[in-house]
């Protein structure tokens, strides 16, 4: 799933913008993950 997801986002035109959007909900998925946890 994930492989699909960057060759999506590398056949856009804006390839640069889409790849640091997924990096970006990656690392708040992650971040969220290992917080909420904690958090609640």
């Amino acid at each position: 799933m994930l492989t699909q997801i960057i060759d999506t986002a590398r056949r856009n035109h804006d390839t640069l913008a889409a790849d640091a959007i997924g990096v970006a909900a990656l690392v708040v998925m992650l971040v969220a993950g290992l917080h909420l946890p904690v958090l609640s």
